[in-house]
């Protein structure tokens, strides 16, 4: 019983539907940052090195940038509500799921291959409230 009651508080923390992010992703994560009684949205742009837990609603990805020539990674909780939006910009061929050889590489030996994809696809994320609606309005166009 009490696993029941532990599944059913972790799926009301969800979120209805994140984009589907894998390593080696070059993702744009916007985040709402408050400072003070003002809030707003900060984005931030690096290649997905490792996702965890994919399933779960502590799924998280870890994404690296190198700012002003110093290597920065941040972790980000998807499905927390202070991740406004995951949007994904490139996806490449990777191999493994914790790209940490990224750390040790500066420039040209730190790229990664680059795969076509639709990137429309990839980053449309329908709540599951919405989409009964959305549907339905999509059906009556067709008419």
């Amino acid at each position: 019983m009490s696993f029941a009651l532990i599944q059913k508080v972790n799926d009301e923390q969800k979120k209805a539907q994140v984009v589907d992010v894998r390593s080696g992703d070059t993702v744009r994560v916007h985040q709402k940052i408050k400072e003070g009684n003002k809030e707003r949205i900060q984005i931030f742009e690096g290649v997905v090195i490792r996702t965890d837990n994919k399933q779960q609603h502590t799924s998280r990805i870890t994404v690296r940038k190198i700012a002003s020539g110093v290597g920065v990674e941040k972790s980000f909780l998807l499905h927390s509500p202070l991740v406004e939006k995951v949007e994904i910009v490139r996806r490449a061929k990777v191999r493994r799921n914790f790209l940490s050889f990224l750390r040790n590489r500066s420039g040209k030996g730190a790229r990664l291959t680059a795969v076509t994809f639709d990137r429309e696809a990839v980053n449309t994320v329908k709540d599951k409230k919405e989409a009964p609606a959305e549907v339905e309005a999509a059906e009556a166009e067709t008419k």
